[in-house]
């Protein structure tokens, strides 16, 4: 609920500080004392439009704040959390306007914007008056009123999965029936490919182990010519280096028995003479091994010319062709799913339309009986809110099966008839904003305990009515305020009379400058404010007893 409000340089007035309380509160004062301001600056911190021109002549800016008990209103504090504005269970919403430039918001102390404003504004207050907005004018507001009167919110909630469900089965259904033809092509085409190169049967390393090869044999004269002729100079030859290394050893061995510093060279030229014997060795195994088939070649260059033809059609390098393989598999074996999945999913599909349409058949028919009670109660309400022969219904019109949505099949409309004879029409369309007033406060007093917005903000609901009406609107009013916080701008002292607290509106001239105040009335004050509201200038000790007495019985 509302707890506080400060206003800073607004229009008229140029300081206040103002602590509200539960329950309902009346604000009244002389006719033009400024009892709108205190509404207008609400508004700004709900977001609505803010104009420099409500900024105190001769100041450059003006501010206003308004606090909230969150305790009682979970939806608000889910939506602060989602924005990561929360602060607790509570919360303050600052506005502040400037001559030059933007209007800024702040919520919690963090920037906001005007659509974050109002969106959390729909969450804690609710405005109700001829020239404010006002949330049961708008169509998802009354459904979702209606189905909370009627306790259908879970069968609404059901209606809105079953919903989402068959949309999920819908939109695939529809895509894959859509891609149904490109699809068949595609895997035509996948399984060529697929065939093609599983028929390659191109293995891991066969590439590398191809060209090795395919080198190795275009050069076979070259590798058997070298390698013989490394033979014969190594070992076979008329003067082979392994018999002169030989004959050096041996004049060293003789050497080295006169100086015994030749031998270690004499161990070296040993030791090469058994490696170029084991060269040579190696020359004759690779002589013997050295595959003369001349047929074989043509065979690796066939073989090497299949492979990279296929990399070229598929505009590929040919070390890429195994994973192509693979990636075309696994993409005809994902269409070939989906296609078999097209049946299953047609059933699932239509299974779940059906149970969507039931549970939104069923919806609607509880909707109807809520509605008739709906109607019928604030009919009732309205014949002593000085609307006799007012007639109020809840038009529940349900539209074709195959438009089903996630509200169900209904359109929903509040409709009024607010004098004998007249047609029924849509709330938004009742021309007096007195009656308007009127019928929201009954539809707020029928659904009391079922609303979420804790906050109640009426503006002059008392327009075209006096007397016993009067007082009617004031009780209805009080037993909307224990069940929710109720702000009532009145100019009777009926429905004064019959708050549990009441704030006056004063307007007064300083120095050539016009200021509003509002002031909270103590028991005293307030009897003398509801007697000028009764006898005007002129207050006598009987209209105060009267004013006494109007409160004795409120209370």
């Amino acid at each position: 609920m509302l707890t506080h409000i400060a206003i800073r340089d607004l229009v008229i007035m140029s300081r206040l500080e103002l602590t509200l309380s539960a329950g309902m509160t009346a604000l009244t004062g002389e006719t033009g004392a400024g009892k709108s301001i205190l509404i207008d600056a609400l508004g700004l911190v709900l977001g609505e439009k803010a104009d420099p021109s409500m900024i105190r002549t001769g100041c450059e800016r003006a501010e206003v704040s308004a606090g909230f008990d969150l305790t009682r209103c979970p939806e608000a504090q889910t939506w602060l959390a989602e924005q990561a504005l929360d602060d607790g269970e509570e919360c303050v919403i600052r506005r502040v306007l400037v001559r030059e430039g933007r209007a800024r918001a702040f919520i919690n102390g963090r920037s906001a914007s005007g659509a974050q404003l109002r969106e959390l504004g729909d969450l804690l207050v609710d405005i109700h008056g001829q020239h404010a907005h006002q949330s049961l004018l708008r169509p998802a507001a009354q459904r979702t009123l209606l189905d909370a009167y009627g306790g259908q919110q879970q069968q609404a909630a059901e209606v809105a999965e079953l919903y989402r469900r068959w949309r999920e089965l819908d939109t695939r259904w529809r895509e894959l029936t859509a891609a149904q033809a490109q699809r068949a092509e595609r895997m035509d085409l996948l399984r060529f490919q697929v065939a093609e190169l599983s028929e390659l049967g191109l293995a891991d390393g066969e590439l590398d182990a191809l060209d090795v090869e395919q080198r190795r044999l275009a050069n076979l004269g070259s590798l058997q010519g070298t390698a013989a002729a490394l033979v014969e100079l190594l070992y076979e030859g008329d003067a082979a280096l392994r018999d002169q290394l030989g004959r050096a050893g041996s004049e060293l061995a003789g050497l080295g028995d006169i100086d015994p510093k030749l031998n270690e060279t004499r161990e070296l030229i040993d030791s090469a003479t058994v490696q170029v014997e084991e060269a040579a060795a190696n020359l004759r195994q690779y002589l013997d091994d050295l595959d003369m088939d001349p047929a074989r070649l043509a065979e690796v260059e066939e073989r090497l010319g299949r492979i990279h033809d296929l990399a070229r059609k598929y505009r590929i390098q040919p070390e890429q062709l195994t994973e192509t393989l693979a990636a075309r598999q696994a993409e005809l074996s994902t269409l070939e799913q989906d296609d078999q999945a097209l049946g299953t999913l047609e059933a699932d599909r239509e299974a779940a339309f059906t149970a969507l349409r039931e549970a939104a058949q069923a919806l609607s028919d509880a909707r109807r009986v809520a509605a008739e009670r709906l109607g019928e109660t604030v009919t009732a309400s309205m014949q002593t809110l000085g609307m006799d022969g007012g007639r109020f219904a809840v038009a529940v019109e349900a539209g074709e099966a195959a438009q089903v949505g996630a509200h169900g099949l209904d359109a929903i409309a509040f409709q009024v008839s607010a004098n004998p004879g007249q047609p029924m029409q849509p709330l938004a369309k009742v021309a007096s904003g007195g009656e308007l007033s009127r019928i929201s406060l009954a539809i707020q007093v029928a659904t009391a305990e079922l609303g979420s917005v804790p906050t109640l903000v009426f503006d002059e609901v008392d327009v075209g009515i006096g007397g016993g009406v009067a007082e009617i609107v004031g009780r209805l009013l009080r037993r909307l305020g224990e069940a929710r916080q109720a702000l009532c701008v009145t100019h009777l002292p009926q429905v004064a009379a019959q708050a549990h607290q009441q704030l006056k509106v004063e307007k007064q001239a300083v120095d050539g400058q016009t200021y509003t105040g509002i002031t909270p009335l103590g028991e005293d004050a307030r009897v003398d404010e509801i007697a000028r509201m009764l006898g005007g200038t002129e207050i006598t000790d009987t209209t105060r007893a009267h004013a006494a007495e109007m409160l004795r019985g409120a209370g």
